[in-house]
């Protein structure tokens, strides 16, 4: 196995969920994630990985260390529109408009589309992309559901995602930091 050289890398995150996602992965291999507070500009793009990729060059050559960007959006098959902008259309449409229009439309499947980039001061950067299926319930589930997530139903999950722990759901968002992890030790 090759031996990784990297034994620190910046995450760049605020949030919670995938910094506990990154690190159970990363600390089975004893590489420290140190997260990185400040922000960086996220640009508009049509996917995920342009806009990790962005964010990703920038803080490399701000911090002259190895950095990871992940960033993740919605698609929804019956809109169209991409996946990057549903964040902006979610804090316009309530969890039953989006059913509504998801009925009339008559197609509840869609996916989240998940990139990670891990860039080097060197230029050298690894990319991975990958899809994870969801549908839209029928009603809104869970305790405290924010926005339309009470309505959504990983692949062939029953439950919606504020059903059950995140804990759960760890090994679904971690395909990418495990592509990285591959990636640094493979060579």
């Amino acid at each position: 196995m090759y031996i990784v050289k990297v034994m620190k890398i910046h995450l760049l995150t605020k949030n919670e969920g995938k910094l506990k996602a990154a690190r159970s992965t990363f600390d089975k291999y004893e590489i420290e994630l140190l997260p990185v507070d400040k922000e960086y500009p996220e640009i508009q793009a049509e996917s995920s990985l342009e806009i990790a990729r962005h964010s990703a060059v920038q803080a490399v050559r701000d911090l002259n260390s190895p950095v990871i960007r992940e960033d993740h959006s919605l698609f929804i098959e019956a809109l169209g529109i991409p996946g990057p902008y549903m964040n902006y259309v979610e804090k316009k449409i309530s969890a039953d408009k989006i059913l509504e229009i998801i009925d009339f439309l008559g197609n509840r499947n869609g996916w989240f589309e998940v990139s990670t980039v891990y860039a080097e001061p060197s230029g050298k950067t690894f990319e991975h992309t990958f899809k994870v299926p969801m549908t839209f319930g029928t009603e809104s589930k869970g305790d405290n559901p924010r926005g339309w997530n009470g309505l959504i139903r990983l692949d062939e999950e029953t439950r919606a995602i504020t059903e059950y722990p995140e804990e759960e759901r760890l090994h679904i968002w971690n395909e990418g930091y495990e592509a990285v992890v591959k990636y640094l030790t493979q060579g």
